[in-house]
């Protein structure tokens, strides 16, 4: 996996870890991400989320890959 996403993706498992969706309800990180476990996950994991997935998708992108992904 590309550096630049590395530290987003640490984030969010950190993020996860601590959610109701994993701690009260014993759910694994992967089932949280699911759409019928959507409302045990803060807002603030789904912010994450996105951000991730924009890196990753930036690292896919063609143009992308020549500039690097923006930096925020």
């Amino acid at each position: 996996m590309p550096s630049s996403c590395k530290e987003i993706r640490e984030e969010l498992i950190q993020c996860m870890l601590k959610s109701n969706c994993v701690l009260v309800k014993r759910n694994t990180v992967a089932e949280c991400f699911k759409k019928e476990h959507e409302a045990d996950v803060p807002a603030e994991c789904q912010s994450i989320r996105r951000s991730f997935a924009e890196c990753k998708r930036g690292m896919i992108d063609p143009r992308m890959r020549f500039r690097g992904n923006k930096t925020q």
